[in-house]
């Protein structure tokens, strides 16, 4: 029978994973910070146990060309900027990135893409954890 040998968890590939999962930061350590390598850069904020928020850095995109999508359990970030034939723009020196990019994110189970809005060059998704009161803890009266 083959024995398995136990390594040591790189925390860069757990940083990626909880960057990937949001909702999921509980099953992590507070100590793993998301690896900030892909482009565009970004945040992922927790307000409070039901309340989080995606922040990425889209200096040289218009809303008009980013779209965020939810396909099931993921979030779909995209943006795809318009050809300079089209935008009239003829840049002589070109500092800001201005690539394409898509990102997704797997979002745990009862999270809820409430909105999203271009603020200041940055893209800002609000998402919130929506339990069913179903699920939620309930004290029984006992008679």
């Amino acid at each position: 029978m083959a024995t398995m040998q136990l390594r040591a968890i790189d925390p860069a590939h757990l940083a990626n994973l909880s960057r990937a999962l949001v909702g999921f930061d509980h099953i992590f350590n507070q100590h793993l910070h998301p690896a900030n390598s892909n482009y565009p850069p970004h945040n992922i904020v927790k307000y409070s146990d039901s309340e989080y928020a995606i922040e990425i850095a889209v200096a040289g995109f218009s809303k008009e060309e980013i779209t965020v999508e939810v396909n099931q359990d993921t979030l779909i970030v995209r943006g795809v900027q318009l050809p300079s034939d089209v935008t009239g723009k003829e840049y002589l020196h070109r500092g800001l990135a201005s690539r394409d990019f898509e990102q997704s994110y797997t979002l745990a189970e009862y999270m809820e893409v409430k909105d999203a809005e271009v603020t200041d060059g940055m893209l800002i998704i609000k998402i919130e954890r929506i339990v069913p009161e179903a699920l939620k803890p309930r004290q029984i009266l006992i008679k």
